[in-house]
């Protein structure tokens, strides 16, 4: 079984410019990458961080003026660091703690991997998956995002036998990447998460991650 593809009625408007599926808003640039984050935080914290963000948003606009590019970066750095500071503490449900869980989303995140889009780099954590890529043309965030949801939600719900109950956050957060340099740096963020967290000392000793792969082919190169 594998990934699979949602229609969009609309693909263009999911492409480029500022949409909400929920409560997140989400801007969309026609070609770079971006970097994405789905979780099983628990829904109060979330709500909580939202609040608090809108708060910064509000007060710019409320001053007749949108936000500078540095208040941007600000604004999602403070939001990111709230965000893992709940995850790096167990927040919430931990399924993917078990292997078959976490190798279920990392087959998952690489299926499509070259033929939909371009990975630069990726973690699976035990109560959220981090994500850098570049989706390819006529390929959409929100329909990759939804397609790694929703076929790793069946099937762990599945392995997990639970029945009727939501798996993943509703939303995921996205973030699109300007430039090479910001590239470099959230991929370097994204594989140190499980170093930062606690879980292993250096980042190629995570199973789930692009930096345990990239070390396993070189490794397996080197020994040819």
């Amino acid at each position: 079984m594998s990934p699979r593809r949602r229609p969009d009625p609309d693909p263009r408007r999911l492409v480029a410019g500022l949409h909400a599926r929920g409560k997140l808003p989400h801007l969309k640039r026609e070609g770079p990458a971006y970097f994405i984050t789905f979780r099983l935080l628990p829904r109060a914290a979330l709500e909580r961080l939202k609040h608090e963000r809108k708060a910064i948003v509000q007060q710019a606009r409320a001053a007749n003026r949108p936000l500078t590019w540095h208040e941007e970066q600000q604004l999602f750095l403070w939001y990111s660091e709230r965000i893992e500071a709940f995850l790096d503490a167990g927040s919430g449900e931990c399924w993917l703690r078990r292997p078959e869980i976490s190798e279920l989303v990392a087959g998952a995140v690489n299926y499509f991997a070259t033929e939909r889009y371009d990975l630069h780099a990726w973690v699976v954590m035990p109560n959220h998956v981090h994500v850098v890529f570049r989706p390819h043309p006529n390929h959409t965030v929100s329909d990759i995002g939804h397609s790694w949801k929703s076929f790793t939600a069946n099937e762990a719900n599945r392995m997990l036998n639970r029945v009727g109950e939501l798996f993943w956050q509703k939303e995921s957060y996205d973030h699109w990447i300007r430039d090479d340099a910001e590239r470099a740096r959230l991929c370097a963020y994204v594989t140190d998460n499980p170093v930062k967290a606690r879980l292993c000392s250096q980042p190629t000793d995570w199973l789930w991650s692009s930096a345990h792969q990239a070390d396993r082919f070189r490794r397996k190169g080197a020994s040819r």
